[in-house]
């Protein structure tokens, strides 16, 4: 039986750049970087997440699997300290949306180096 979800695989153009976005910019540690063969798997998460992503390289996996769908899966990250979070994107000149109140808590978007978007949700531990 399925008891989690362990990664989401995110597929980019640019694998360094992304992972200096997603350790630098949001904090995230690398679990693992690892090369085998000609393709690169560098696996990110915020630290003791249950639930990681792994970045791979949109091209190569595009040659090896045509059919794939490689758009961006729709993320929604949870945090308790929303409005801090809030302002250190805006302070690392992260493409940051307005908050917006929803019945179940208050949520924004941001944008990734490549312009992807993912979400954030005040949510207390």
């Amino acid at each position: 039986m399925i008891n989690k979800i362990g990664q989401v695989m995110l597929y980019v153009s640019n694998q360094e750049e992304s992972k200096d976005f997603w350790t630098e910019k949001l904090g995230f540690e690398v679990i693992l970087d690892e090369t085998n063969g000609p393709m690169r798997f560098i696996e990110l998460a915020p630290k003791g997440a249950a639930t990681s992503i792994v970045l791979h390289n949109k091209e190569f996996v595009a040659k090896m699997n045509p059919d794939m769908n490689l758009g961006t899966p729709s993320l929604m990250y949870f945090t308790d300290k929303f409005d801090e979070l809030y302002r250190d994107l805006t302070n690392n000149n992260i493409t940051v949306g307005e908050i917006v109140e929803l019945p179940n808590g208050r949520v924004f978007n941001f944008a990734d180096n490549e312009k992807n978007y993912f979400a954030i949700m005040e949510k207390g531990q």
